[in-house]
């Protein structure tokens, strides 16, 4: 029946289908085998006309637009497939890791190196994260729904990677407001109204932080929907909708984080710090004032320059060694690292916005990374850590009555988790909104690694003035 068909086409099919059933191997859906015929038509049998559309029934040369959409299309699958699986192209957008990776650099990153996820919701335009330019709606739809699975890659996540993922408070957004993401907007919010209306709060007293927390959040929701023209409509992303955000992996499932003084600490340890590594410091000059051209020389982007001060006091970010350089220059009368501390009778500024937890953004800590099967005990004090991990991530009900806990309808007084977390920062660390402020970033919200700046666009500079960085083109992201 097949003796006609040319040794080539057979290979072609041979080479196909190896390739198909290896992808089908690696996805782990053995319901996709079935494929196999529909590779075995396209090649052999050609039973069924899959190009009818491109080709004429009279035989004559298809018209240039088919040709056009044809190439459109297949242009499309592809940058689709690659996307999802392979590779994926991420642009810095702030400056929460100068001088590691800069504003306007373009990443590849790699999904393979922690292994690419089943996408929880396939059908979605390419390249577009959650929404449509100009008309402003959503770039995927919301059925299909499919689990979090992710596919065999080649490694897990460890300590000091640089790794793009999902931001975990970015579920519920107001499309007019993302910044700061919706929890902190409604408790700011909630604080301003029980200020001004102290019997809104109903005699929750601020010794009981999480009732206290979903309170104020509760008071700052209704505000928000009432203000729909200030805030714009509050929709809720899937996982793999929410934006994107690149960050250092400073602390792995199972490690115990802690910053004192500025300087990370893993289970006791004082850690390595990252060559790239920037905090502010307050510098007081004799009177000299910092122009453009020295900010250049020093490696001050302007976003980082925006709230330095006019003199003879500023406050800048610089690595260590840019700090001794500055200190060397004989204008300069006194240069220290800034540092935030804390105490308990102040309000707190970071996650988990609890009194009960006396940290600060350079004083935080001891804190557990949770691992996946790990238990801890659970009480109304430590429960503004996990709440969110018990309920967002990972999909349970959680009601308190009288200060018992209820997990799916149970008392419980432990909880195990289900997924490694995560403890992302920014080596610009004064200058970076990260997990001190929204906490643990869970497995299934990690997307790549980057890899390499393929393009890098200096916003602050015109195009015959420096604003393409060609020393940074095809440089690979160093995680030291």
């Amino acid at each position: 029946m097949f003796k006609n068909i040319p040794l080539a086409k057979w290979i072609k099919f041979a080479i196909a289908l190896i390739v198909y059933i290896l992808w089908v191997i690696w996805v782990g859906n053995y319901w996709l085998l079935p494929g196999v015929f529909v590779v075995f038509d396209i090649y052999i049998s050609k039973k069924v006309p899959w190009d009818y559309w491109k080709n004429p029934k009279d035989g004559s040369k298809p018209k240039a637009w088919v040709e056009w959409v044809d190439a459109l299309v297949f242009a499309l699958v592809a940058v689709y497939f690659i996307n999802l699986f392979l590779f994926q192209n991420y642009k810095i957008p702030t400056s929460s890791l100068e001088k590691t990776l800069l504003v306007g650099d373009h990443l590849f990153v790699s999904k393979v190196s922690y292994g690419p996820r089943i996408p929880q919701t396939p059908l979605s335009f390419p390249l577009l994260q959650n929404t449509v330019p100009v008309i402003n709606t959503k770039s995927y739809l919301e059925w299909p729904k499919w689990e979090y699975r992710r596919l065999a890659g080649f490694g897990k996540v460890k300590r000091d990677d640089i790794v793009v993922f999902n931001f975990p408070t970015g579920d519920t957004v107001p499309t007019l407001v993302t910044n700061p993401d919706f929890y902190i907007t409604t408790r700011n919010l909630g604080l301003s109204i029980a200020r001004d209306n102290p019997a809104y709060l109903k005699g929750i007293s601020p010794d009981n932080q999480w009732k206290y927390n979903e309170q104020l959040r509760a008071l700052g929701k209704a505000y928000v929907n009432q203000n729909e023209g200030t805030f714009g409509e509050v929709v809720y992303r899937p996982v793999d909708r929410r934006d994107n955000y690149v960050k250092r992996c400073v602390a792995i499932a199972g490690e115990t984080f802690e910053v004192k003084h500025n300087q990370i600490y893993i289970n006791g340890e004082a850690v390595v710090n990252p060559k790239g590594l920037q905090h502010w410091y307050n510098i007081r000059t004799d009177g000299t004032k910092f122009n453009d051209k020295f900010l250049d020389k020093m490696e001050i982007s302007a976003e980082d320059a925006s709230g330095m001060g006019f003199g003879p006091t500023y406050r800048l970010p610089l690595t260590e060694e840019k700090a001794a350089q500055m200190k060397s220059f004989p204008f300069i009368k006194q240069i220290m690292m800034d540092e935030e501390v804390s105490d308990s009778t102040s309000m707190p500024q970071t996650w988990p916005y609890s009194t009960d937890y006396v940290w600060s953004r350079d004083n935080f800590g001891p804190l557990y990374i949770p691992e996946k099967g790990a238990t801890v005990d659970i009480n109304m004090k430590n429960l503004v850590l996990y709440d969110r991990i018990i309920t967002a991530y990972e999909g349970n009900t959680l009601e308190v009555k009288n200060n018992d806990i209820y997990i799916n309808g149970e008392l419980a007084t432990s909880y195990t988790f289900k997924m490694d977390y995560y403890f992302m920062l920014g080596d610009n660390r004064h200058q970076s909104a990260d997990s001190r402020y929204w906490g643990f970033v869970p497995e299934d919200h990690v997307v790549g690694k980057p890899l390499l700046v393929w393009l890098s666009l200096n916003k602050d500079k015109s195009i015959f003035g420096g604003k393409i960085r060609f020393d940074r083109f095809f440089k690979w992201v160093a995680n030291e």
